[in-house]
């Protein structure tokens, strides 16, 4: 039992019966009756408008969760637009098994196949140079292949990002569109230099399978433009770590207030309960003296008493509540403080591991322009080759590792990150559960990531959302500065501050800021 249902739901004993007012209009009694009477009749009027003011806000809910992006497109969208979807989707899962297949040929065909040619260019083995030539030209195609896939899927990204761009001008959905705009970009153009390096490496490769004339001048040119587009990846990547460790930096600013620990939250926990039971009672008492004859007289006493434990349990659960949201806070900025520190790591490596591979184009380079065979042909340049390979493998595995067990903790624990109020999928077994954590195609739908999204936005919404209208002034003003660290403010979303604030008390628009929110929250 909770304060706020008897707030908004008058008790049908609470009035009298219709058999009982006619009773006393023919005893020649007034229509408004007795004093006590007129009081129990103001009672059901407030109690009324409060049920209907509870009818109006649940209508606004539902009108919202029909205006939601989540739900309003299902009916609405063109048939060509969902084959669109369709496709995109399938281009997304062929992207991710390329992705797959060229990480294991990057971090292990590649540097294997180095050191044997590294060492049949020491021994002088003819026939193993020969079959790791040709093992070389088969990396060096799928490479091809991969990055051209990956620069026209992402090509395909950026163009839906900017016509999304186009349709929102402004708020979460303008700057999620954006931010995900510049980045697709990026990705197609790096990716279209990359296929056009593994071109260059296809072509020095195909030169040793045939014994073809020029081999030292197509090392040479392959040298050079695997250390341009390294030294592009690894900058990129060195300017996110940059950026992330400033928005780190930020994070660790932010003050938050002291934790409230499990002995008080237990007492505050204890205290509603109490209130609730109080209350419990207050209104069996009210409905015995209603249903007793004689008892009319002790009726106004009764009211007070049922008021005042209404009062006492809604502001015991106000107070656990605003104490429970001291927690989420700390939970949320330490959340949001390991999401950075853990995304920084893994740029700094790949920034390192890149920079390796364009140091090895240039000993690649080097190495021809002196007669040598190139980079795989001496032992500093396989080492080179091998290191770089290393570290951009490990990226790749902890990425996919961590993938994998969210995808599993999605299928085995649904309800561990479950909306309030979602209906909950029915948990997998095992096996199901590790058959879908080897889907490496698949994104995380509904992770620790959302579930904390939805926890900040509930603190930094506008008291018309729901769930949010016992959060404090001082609280609501807290979880807004973390969102303006998190770089989902007003400047970023080209908005007033009161606009901004407007949004984020508009329930229409809870979708578009969960969304943002847990994008920003792994961003740098």
């Amino acid at each position: 039992m909770s304060a706020s249902v008897h707030r908004t739901s008058p008790r049908p004993r609470a009035v009298p019966p219709p058999g009982r007012r006619q009773q006393d209009r023919s005893r020649g009694a007034s229509p408004y009756g007795d004093p006590t009477q007129r009081a129990l009749l103001s009672i059901q009027s407030s109690a009324g408008n409060r049920a209907a003011t509870a009818m109006v806000q649940r209508a606004r809910e539902a009108t919202a969760e029909r205006r939601s992006p989540a739900t309003s497109n299902v009916n609405t969208t063109s048939r060509w637009a969902r084959y669109r979807n369709r496709a995109a989707a399938g281009l997304d899962k062929l992207k991710k098994n390329f992705e797959f297949t060229d990480t294991f040929v990057k971090g292990i065909q590649v540097p294997t196949n180095a050191g044997f040619t590294q060492h049949a260019s020491a021994t002088a083995d003819a026939g193993l140079k020969h079959s790791a030539a040709g093992s070389g030209a088969g990396a060096a195609g799928e490479g091809v292949l991969a990055e051209a896939f990956g620069a026209a899927t992402s090509g395909m990204e950026a163009r839906t990002a900017r016509q999304n761009m186009k349709k929102h001008e402004d708020g979460a959905a303008h700057h999620g569109a954006r931010k995900k705009f510049i980045s697709k970009t990026s990705d197609a153009f790096v990716s279209a230099a990359s296929s056009i390096n593994n071109s260059l490496a296809l072509t020095k490769e195909m030169t040793k399978v045939t014994k073809a004339t020029g081999a030292l001048a197509a090392s040479e040119v392959s040298g050079v433009s695997s250390s341009v587009v390294g030294g592009v990846k690894g900058t990129r990547a060195a300017a996110r770590t940059a950026l992330t460790l400033r928005k780190h930096h930020a994070l660790k600013a932010i003050e938050k207030p002291d934790r409230v620990d499990d002995a008080d939250l237990n007492r505050l926990v204890q205290a509603r309960n109490e209130a609730d039971m109080a209350l419990a009672r207050a209104i069996a008492a009210l409905n015995s003296l209603w249903d007793d004859e004689n008892g009319l007289e002790g009726l106004p006493t009764a009211i007070d008493t049922a008021l005042s434990a209404m009062d006492g349990a809604r502001g015991a659960a106000v107070q656990f509540q605003q104490a429970e949201d001291k927690n989420t806070f700390n939970t949320a900025v330490d959340y949001a403080i390991g999401k950075q520190k853990n995304k920084m790591a893994k740029q700094a490596v790949t920034a390192v591991g890149e920079g390796a591979k364009a140091a090895g184009g240039v000993v690649t380079a080097v190495a021809a322009t002196a007669g040598a065979a190139g980079l795989a042909s001496n032992p500093v340049g396989w080492g080179i080759a091998a290191g770089a390979a290393g570290l951009i493998l490990g990226v790749a595995a902890y990425k996919g590792v961590r993938a994998g067990t969210k995808r599993y903790d999605g299928a085995r624990h649904p309800e561990k990150w479950a909306a309030d109020g979602e209906t909950s999928k029915k948990p997998a077994t095992r096996e199901d559960a590790l058959k879908e954590a080897l889907k490496f195609w698949k994104k995380v739908g509904n992770g620790e990531r959302q579930a904390m999204a939805r926890k900040i936005y509930a603190l930094a919404a506008g008291p018309d959302i729901k769930g949010s209208d016992t959060t404090t002034a001082e609280m609501r003003e807290s979880a807004r500065s973390l969102l303006k660290v998190l770089k989902a403010g007003p400047e970023s979303q080209r908005l007033s501050p009161e606009e901004w604030a407007d949004s984020l008390d508009d329930p229409g628009r809870s979708g578009e800021w969960i969304k943002e929110i847990a994008e920003q929250l792994s961003s740098a």
